[in-house]
């Protein structure tokens, strides 16, 4: 297998990984987000500009968002329009 690139951090990083594409999208990237988030359920994760903490484990594990009805800003935040699907 060859090796790919990754930046990481804020693009100041680079790290060299395999090019498996699989662990970096679709379901098997979401089991490994899942094992990650049950095994690091009792950690705490800073909230509110670093002003409160929560518990990992509580934050609530998200489905498909449906977006109907949102509005979205265009422009430069001065118009918005409603998304219909």
């Amino acid at each position: 297998m060859a090796k790919i690139r990754v930046r990481s951090g804020r693009g100041t990083k680079i790290i060299e990984v395999d090019t498996d594409a699989s662990k970096w999208s679709g379901d098997d990237f979401k089991k490994i987000q899942a094992a990650r988030k049950e095994a690091a359920k009792d950690k705490y994760v800073s909230t509110g500009r670093g002003t409160g903490k929560i518990k990992f484990g509580d934050i609530a594990n998200t489905k498909s968002t449906d977006t109907k009805g949102m509005w979205v800003s265009s422009g430069r935040g001065t118009g918005r329009r409603k998304l219909k699907k």
